[in-house]
């Protein structure tokens, strides 16, 4: 069984990949070919947003718009602690200060209730993330943001296609930036990712700094990075643009089997709660178990496949540990870390496969329980 099956994924899409790469080799352009233009329409049309910037990576996306932001050392930027480590890395990158706000323990995403407290003169930013596939509440942080006049980028780099109230994950904030690592949602086959704003000024910014803050070919105007993408990457991604909106649907069948699976055989197992008025698109299906280092070797064992989304949460990281959060400042993220598993997810997973996951699932605690 395969945690995330991109073979079958490229099996089923392969006449159009083809094609698409295909077309890239016939025309030479590897560096920002016409592909990436025509990819940032579809993004910005698919997700409702005025600018759509493909970039390098999910991990460039959050340093351009910074950059774009100007923060700097001495700035402090608020954000989760339970998340992939670019979510703070890029900021400390700028010199900038992470300053860490615990998450809500229904949603496991950014707790708007501790904003307040955390916001001082030197804030300049605050960067939700959109874990496992859904969006954190962005109306009550960005009522916060308003009326400090603080500028909010939702890390969206596993919610690409969810929504919020109606209206999609990374036009749902005035900045937004999302990964096309191979594992998410709409995943290329290399690294890539996404900038978007309905600010013509920063995405202006943006572009200059995605190509060495070039205004025009030699012409410099800012600092910028080498944060262009391949043109294979957006061939690949237009394939799989074709179908995503199938594939979204696809994972809502394979979460909703899951939940009901679940319910019936493992109810004592928690898991991340869908907020009302929220879609996901299931970057990982995600659970609580006790025991879980043997829970997932016993799984392994029959072939069943897991992963930890996360298992040490940021300010725990030894490059970010101080004694301004230190262990037992962030209690809820500090529970989800040592708790959390994700099971397989991926459209292609049958009814069949996800049976034997639970089924595998429920036997491995039974037998853990009664040990």
């Amino acid at each position: 069984m395969q945690f995330i099956d991109l073979k079958t994924q490229y099996q089923t899409l392969k006449t159009a990949i083809d094609a698409r790469i295909a077309a890239v080799l016939a025309h030479g352009g590897y560096i920002m070919g016409p592909e990436v233009a025509e990819l940032e329409q579809g993004l910005a049309r698919y997700c409702g947003a005025r600018h759509a910037i493909a970039v390098s990576s999910g991990t460039d996306a959050l340093l351009m718009i910074m950059m774009a932001l100007d923060i700097k050392p001495g700035d402090e930027v608020i954000t989760t602690p339970f998340s992939f480590i670019a979510t703070a890395e890029t900021i400390a990158l700028l010199g900038a200060r992470p300053v860490f706000v615990d998450i809500d323990p229904v949603t496991y995403t950014l707790n708007p209730a501790l904003i307040e407290a955390a916001i001082t003169s030197r804030t300049k930013l605050i960067i939700p993330v959109s874990l496992y596939g859904q969006c954190a509440d962005m109306e009550a942080i960005k009522a916060i943001a308003a009326a400090h006049r603080i500028p909010v980028m939702e890390d969206a780099a596993q919610s690409f296609g969810a929504t919020r109230n109606k209206a999609y994950s990374c036009a749902i904030s005035e900045l937004a930036a999302t990964s096309f690592y191979p594992a998410k949602p709409l995943g290329c086959y290399g690294d890539g990712g996404a900038c978007f704003t309905d600010n013509d000024d920063l995405a202006l910014r943006i572009r200059q700094i995605r190509d060495h803050g070039q205004e025009r070919r030699y012409y410099h105007v800012r600092l910028g990075i080498n944060g262009r993408m391949d043109t294979i990457q957006a061939a690949v991604l237009l394939a799989k643009l074709e179908v995503y909106g199938e594939e979204c649907a696809s994972r809502e069948r394979v979460a909703a089997t899951y939940r009901r699976l679940l319910a019936e055989r493992c109810p004592q197992l928690a898991a991340p709660q869908l907020a009302p008025g929220n879609t996901s698109v299931y970057a990982q299906y995600t659970v609580r178990v006790p025991q879980r280092e043997a829970v997932q070797a016993k799984l392994q064992a029959v072939g069943i496949p897991t992963a930890v989304h996360y298992p040490t949460p940021l300010h725990l990281q030894p490059v970010f540990a101080n004694a301004e959060f230190p262990e037992g400042s962030m209690p809820h993220a500090e529970r989800a870390a040592r708790e959390v598993m994700s099971l397989p997810m991926h459209p292609y997973l049958t009814e069949g496969e996800i049976g034997a996951v639970v089924e595998g699932l429920a036997t491995v605690v039974g037998e853990l329980k009664s040990a």
